[in-house]
């Protein structure tokens, strides 16, 4: 039954078929073996389009094949940015849409530039006014938090802002396990799926993470503190060298561990970070929003106990605090009289 559905829908979606033969391999040894094959087939795809960037051609590509339980999604498929199901390139797209120009692909004038960093254009705007129902006018292809794409449910990966470390986590479909949040990829579908933008969540397909322009607007690799291991072996290769030590995956479990983790890393999110593609300063680093007293005894207990002879990676392992949170407090403590500078 599987079979004839999937072979129907094609006959309907490109009737130019005459004929179509479907198999399907169950037989886990197969699978395996023939798993290369397939991805080599994948790979030679990406590399046909890598040398090709939003800037470089004036047309986009849409799918609304997840309209049917995503009704205001509106997946935009550039050089630079796969769909969200990973399964169409900017080159599949082309070819789809004039395969069958009546099809569920279909060609997006790219339009003005309006923003070059979050990627936003005034042909994709329309399209997404147009194809939301007016439930959308700004789509930003490039950016996690300004008018972020829509997410449809189809995702392959789920990024998710941590506002605890002012950094963005990512997990993947295939990963069973929970995020440092408390939740599982299936929690956050529910809430980051359904064709909405959802501030703090974002969908994306995995291919994404190799593209030069990967969340520029909001930092890119800078901006990320967490991928776990089902996910980074897939995209080891594009992670910056100097960051692939300062990633945490799923052995750090909690926010807490999370924290102490980027602290002795050296995360750039923790002093805060500058966005490559212009240089601009995204954050100020990690600060408190209140002294409270107990974090006041801690660090007062803690110069005490040293003689003030300050370690900052004891800082950061026993009090969990950055050198700016921890000088924070310092001020604090000497313009209440508890200390003396």
């Amino acid at each position: 039954m599987i079979a004839d559905a999937t072979m129907m829908l094609f006959h309907n979606e490109l009737p130019f078929i005459e004929k179509i033969e479907a198999i399907f391999v169950t037989d886990e040894a197969k699978v395996k073996e023939g798993m290369p094959e397939a991805i080599e087939v994948y790979k030679k795809r990406d590399e046909r389009t890598k040398g090709l960037h939003d800037e470089d051609v004036d047309t986009f590509y849409g799918c609304t094949l997840c309209q049917a339980f995503a009704p205001t999604n509106v997946c935009v498929v550039t050089p630079d940015r796969i769909s969200l199901c990973g399964a169409i390139s900017w080159a599949d797209g082309r070819a789809a849409a004039r395969v069958d120009p009546e099809g569920p692909n279909f060609a997006i004038a790219k339009g003005e530039c309006i923003d070059p960093i979050g990627g936003e254009y005034t042909g994709v705007n329309e399209c997404a006014v147009d194809k939301s129902g007016g439930e959308y006018t700004h789509i930003k292809l490039h950016s996690f938090f300004e008018y972020p794409h829509t997410s449809c449910g189809c995702f392959e990966v789920i990024g998710f802002y941590v506002p605890e470390v002012d950094g963005i986590g990512w997990i993947d479909r295939d990963f069973p396990g929970t995020a440092p949040n408390g939740l599982t990829f299936s929690n956050m579908a529910g809430q980051a799926g359904g064709g909405k933008q959802i501030l703090g969540f974002l969908g994306v397909g995995v291919s994404y993470f190799g593209s030069s322009k990967f969340i520029q607007a909001d930092g890119g690799w800078k901006r990320t503190v967490w991928v776990p291991s089902t996910l980074r072996k897939r995209v080891e290769e594009y992670i910056p060298e100097e960051l692939k030590e300062k990633i945490a995956d799923e052995e750090i479990k909690d926010l807490d561990s999370l924290r102490k983790f980027l602290l002795k890393a050296e995360h750039p999110v923790v002093d805060g970070m500058t966005r490559d593609v212009d240089g601009k300063q995204l954050t100020e680093g990690w600060k408190l929003k209140k002294v409270t007293g107990k974090i006041k005894d801690d660090v007062v207990a803690y110069i005490e106990e040293t003689g003030g002879d300050i370690d900052l990676d004891e800082v950061a392992d026993k009090l969990v605090l950055s050198e700016k949170q921890f000088m924070q407090v310092v001020d604090v403590l000497t313009d209440e009289g508890i200390l003396e500078m």
